[in-house]
């Protein structure tokens, strides 16, 4: 998967480990760890920068 340019993939200090952020509910959560997706359906491309470069 895509997680690591995700904008929901988050770093937790206290944990020292990354974590997707979304707020799944308990089915959702059970088909995402399925991996009944071939891709993440929550994905968001976390680059701040992309619309600047469309801009230029």
């Amino acid at each position: 998967m895509e997680c690591e340019a995700c904008a929901y993939y988050e770093y937790d200090e206290e944990e020292d480990a990354y974590y997707c952020s979304v707020n799944l509910d308990e089915d959702d959560m059970a088909r995402f760890m399925s991996r009944a997706y071939k891709r993440c359906p929550y994905f968001k491309n976390g680059d701040e920068y992309r619309v600047v470069r469309r801009q230029m």
